[in-house]
């Protein structure tokens, strides 16, 4: 049996602003209107045995991402693995492994894909992820490899030896290499990039984690044991699974273990690293400049422009990447596009909440967005899905006051509840406890104007949440 198991979380700083730790780069949407997770999904379903998947995600993004699953053409059975913490690839990957021997037993193979890269070949990716299931069925521990389009830099790389049936063995794992030597790994078409995609039957690798990283599957099983296994979705134990090691899966297993098999591939596959990378998807004028969005190029040149909400206008300029998300813009020589991560880690050391959030943050019941954050007042847009209900929660420093704007939700303050329909309001006093619903068809949305002190979201006391967040 195929398994395919996405592994989704990360923060995506090369992609900044659009990818930000509360919502990153699985979550962003290309030129085609689709985001990378619908993307994986669709592709993985494709190849699935009985139509089931698994999700790796954190709790952080377990809505987003079966909501986006629900929208998204790939039917099937969608399982979700959620870790408390990230521990990189190898930790995520013999939970998976677990969670597939308990439900599909050892014989099983897990097809490994992350869930924020493109393939645009769907045919040719189909057919390479068979060719690696049926190596991984007599035991290869196998990979998809790439094949190079160019002497790239930024990929690790894999040196390819011996045929097998549908594949090759592997000779080596090799770093990301300087230009000189990705020109010559390049020309000699030995070797392939290294795309993070892997199949592996969960007897070899459970077998493999045993030899080579015992105290990871160690760990794991603890705190597999020490989890509600046949929940959905599984959340794994977080003070046992916080004393895991972190480790990718190549370091612990894949550069060392012996039975290693990969199937070169050219699907058309991105790892979209970059705002270099995602300005490759755009079609270009005769100048070079790729446009998304509204925007005005006067004399200019290689330049790609990004706009969410309001006109970019560049005069006279050359070679830059300009990106507007409404409350934040990025402008970056294209050549130096890798170095955006820096950004982020200069408003981390900041405390800059721009290293988080968007202005719109989205919460398993829909979402919200800021229009003012003043000191003596903040003012939101709540958009409550059918069904969606906020906390039972209460502020110690601020008052809140509600206006519905379309919709009809279903409030309670104290011990009162009550219907507000579209022009009514209610105010909600500092320490008052308050909740929010919508029984309705249709999208609640209200204005919400705070005031008092202090606005922050640590300023919520849960004392109930259908989500698990009390």
């Amino acid at each position: 049996m195929l398994i395919p198991v996405i592994l989704s979380g990360g923060a995506g700083t090369r992609l900044w602003p659009v990818s930000r730790k509360a919502h990153p780069k699985p979550f962003m949407r290309l030129a085609s209107g689709q985001t990378l997770a619908e993307s994986t999904i669709e592709r993985a379903a494709a190849v699935a045995d009985e139509g089931v998947t698994l999700t790796v995600t954190g709790r952080d993004y377990y809505f987003l991402t079966r909501d986006l699953y629900q929208q998204s053409d790939a039917p099937g059975k969608h399982h979700f693995l959620l870790e408390p913490e990230g521990r990189n690839t190898a930790p995520a990957i013999a939970a998976a492994a677990l969670w597939a021997e308990h439900h599909h037993g050892s014989d099983a193979c897990l097809l490994v894909l992350p869930a924020d890269h493109l393939v645009r070949d769907q045919q040719a990716f189909r057919e390479a992820a068979l060719n690696a299931y049926g190596l991984a069925r007599e035991g290869w521990l196998t990979c998809l490899g790439i094949r190079p389009t160019h002497a790239e830099t930024g990929y690790g790389y894999i040196r390819a030896g011996a045929n097998l049936e549908g594949g090759q063995v592997i000779e080596a794992f090799v770093e990301k290499p300087d230009q000189e030597t990705a020109r010559k790994y390049f020309e000699s078409g030995q070797y392939l990039w290294n795309g993070g995609m892997f199949c592996l039957q969960v007897s070899a690798i459970l077998a493999a984690l045993e030899t080579l990283a015992p105290d990871i599957l160690a760990g794991v099983r603890e705190a597999w044991k020490a989890s509600a296994i046949d929940q959905q979705p599984l959340e794994l134990d977080p003070e046992t699974f916080s004393r895991v090691r972190s480790e990718s899966i190549d370091f612990a297993v894949m550069e060392r273990a012996e039975r290693r098999a990969v199937v070169p591939v050219a699907c058309g596959w991105s790892d979209i690293g970059s705002w270099q990378a995602i300005s490759d998807l755009y079609d270009t004028d005769t100048l070079g400049n790729r446009v998304q969005g509204e925007g005005v190029l006067v004399d200019a040149r290689n330049t790609f422009i990004q706009g969410e909400n309001r006109l970019i206008a560049a005069v006279g300029v050359e070679n830059l990447l300009i990106v507007d998300t409404g409350d934040a813009v990025l402008v970056a020589d294209r050549d130096r596009a890798q170095e955006v991560k820096t950004v982020v880690d200069e408003l981390i050391r900041q405390d800059h909440q721009s290293a988080v959030f968007h202005n719109t943050v989205h919460r398993p019941w829909g979402s919200y967005t800021v229009f003012e954050d003043a000191d003596d007042c903040k003012v939101k847009r709540l958009v409550v899905r059918p069904g969606g209900v906020l906390s039972l929660q209460r502020h110690k420093h601020r008052s809140e006051h509600w206006t519905v704007v379309s919709g009809t939700a279903t409030v309670r303050v104290g011990d009162d509840e009550f219907e507000l329909g579209a022009n009514e309001t209610v105010q909600i006093p500092a320490g008052s406890l308050h909740r929010l619903e919508n029984h309705g068809k249709e999208d609640v949305h209200i204005i919400e104007v705070q005031t008092g002190s202090y606005f922050g979201e640590d300023d919520i006391e849960r004392l109930e949440d259908i989500y698990g967040r009390a």
